[in-house]
């Protein structure tokens, strides 16, 4: 599984980044990427959390 945000969409609130902090955090621009090639499969229930409650639908995991 594997988790891409899309830069252009994002708007940097860091709901994710506080929702699964293992698979996501804030760049340099102050916008949010995936620190991990892979999901872990024990953050794969967070990192769909965070997919649905990304405010601009910025997130996709799978």
């Amino acid at each position: 599984m594997k988790a891409n945000v899309d830069q252009d969409t994002c708007i940097g609130c860091g709901l994710c980044t506080s929702i699964c902090p293992a698979v996501f955090e804030l760049n340099d621009e102050g916008k949010s990427h995936s620190i991990v090639d892979e999901v872990p499969s024990n953050e794969e229930n967070s990192a769909k959390e965070a997919e649905g409650n990304c405010p601009v639908n910025a997130i996709t995991v799978e």
